[in-house]
């Protein structure tokens, strides 16, 4: 495979899709800021009518406070705002896993509906290539993005949140250096593997699907899972299953349709990190606790369906050419 080839595919992607790619984020991360910009001036404007007042001795208290904090507390302070400067990122990232889906969804179904596919098979391009390219499009140059888009709307709004506490004489600048923007960075971006992997069940569903299906490509991917699962908890409510509904809905539905929401593999990690000490965070913002996961057979199993998958998905693109 020609990697120019697949370079000039990869950015046809991102041409033809930059309005979920590229704008999507960037309009939620501002939606994002507005929002919290519209919170603190409903709380200046509704303090104001009750009398609220949040001033200079207030804040000579927390700079009291700031400057009494041991190493422990000001790692707590740290950690707390870098869950803050994630907290666009979570959203943003939930935004993008729908962009994914129905982009993945719709992949390869399009181009047989429009007929362009007529044209894209008159050039010297593999269907492998380019079922490749809409893979890696998708699941690892995209999220690059939307890390750099939640990131930077994080320390945005951190920003926002400062300078409203410095017009009441608040001085929060000081506590801004305690947050590791860096390090989420860092976590986000070294993520992207993992997501690679985690995503690759339902990425390789929905554009089997989406090779496969004459019409409603949707339909079929969603209908087909829930259906089998209906009638395995039927079959276990009449007590003839051979195993439990719950693990198909959780190993199989779950898997096939929402595994391009970012983050189901640190389930485990947040469980051990965060419940027997929430004050913990900062060691569930580790790499080597994510990287973890691949110590589990789950997730290679899930990253073998799908390129099993992927490569059906291949298939069907080579010999169905009808709309």
């Amino acid at each position: 495979m020609n990697a120019k080839t697949l370079y000039w595919l990869i950015r046809r992607e991102f041409w033809e899709h930059r309005g979920g790619f590229i704008w999507a984020p960037v309009i939620t991360g501002i939606v994002f800021l507005v929002l919290n910009m519209m919170g603190i001036v409903s709380g200046e404007v509704l303090g104001a009518r009750h009398g609220f007042h949040f001033g200079p001795l207030e804040g000579q208290d927390l700079a009291a406070k700031i400057q009494s904090l041991d190493v422990h507390q000001m790692q707590q302070v740290g950690s707390a705002l870098d869950l803050a400067m994630l907290s666009s990122s979570f959203l943003i990232s939930v935004v993008f896993a729908f962009v994914v889906f129905f982009y993945c969804l719709g992949a390869l179904y399009d181009d047989r509906r429009d007929r362009s596919i007529l044209f894209w098979k008159s050039l010297p391009v593999s269907d492998s290539a380019t079922v490749l390219s809409k893979v890696i499009a998708a699941v690892l140059i995209a999220p690059v993005i939307v890390v750099i888009c939640g990131v930077l709307t994080g320390i945005a709004m951190l920003l926002l949140f400062t300078l409203t506490l410095s017009f009441h004489g608040v001085s929060m600048w000081s506590l801004l250096v305690l947050a590791h923007p860096f390090q989420m960075v860092g976590f986000l971006i070294g993520s992207i593997p993992l997501y690679l992997l985690w995503a690759l069940p339902t990425v390789g569903w929905l554009m089997l699907c989406s090779s496969w299906a004459k019409a409603k490509p949707f339909l079929w991917a969603v209908v087909i899972p829930v259906a089998l699962g209906v009638m395995i908890s039927w079959f276990n409510l009449l007590g003839s299953a051979g195993f439990k509904s719950n693990w198909y809905w959780r190993e199989i539905v779950a898997r096939v349709l929402f595994s391009v929401f970012p983050g189901g593999w640190l389930h485990d990690s947040a469980a051990q990190h965060l419940g027997d000490n929430p004050e913990n965070i900062g060691n569930f913002f580790n790499l080597s606790n994510s990287y973890a996961v691949l110590a589990a057979p789950d997730i290679w199993i899930g990253a073998v369906a799908g390129i099993a998958m992927l490569v059906g998905a291949v298939w069907f693109r080579r010999w169905r050419d009808e709309g």
